[in-house]
């Protein structure tokens, strides 16, 4: 097997290029899996320190843009209410009609 190389130079350089049993492709395939491996392994590393600590400044603006949806909400309800109270009440009738066909008992 190949000596271990540190993690930065696996982009650089790649280890399998010179292995006697492998094609020049079959060297090429195996470093692009071992770069992407690292980046695997970047990404896991950097979740996993975000989820044991979160970041201050990302907090500090989702607090920011919370506080701005709550604006933008309440100013929105109020603009609900101010368009359902400039309408006119629903035409309702002033007296009830005796005449009419209505079969519906009222108490």
């Amino acid at each position: 097997m190949t000596s271990q190389i540190p993690a930065n130079d696996i982009f650089a350089v790649n280890p399998y290029e010179s292995h006697p049993s492998l094609s020049p492709l079959e060297a090429e395939v195996l470093w692009e899996y071992a770069k992407l491996a690292q980046h695997v392994k970047l990404v896991t590393q950097r979740t996993r320190a975000l989820s044991e600590q979160p970041d201050q400044r990302m907090l500090a603006r989702l607090r920011v843009l919370e506080k701005k949806m709550g604006l933008v909400l309440t100013l929105f309800k109020a603009s609900v209410w101010g368009v359902i109270n400039e309408q006119p009440a629903a035409d309702q009738p002033l007296y009830y009609n005796e005449d009419s066909n209505d079969t519906t008992i009222r108490r």
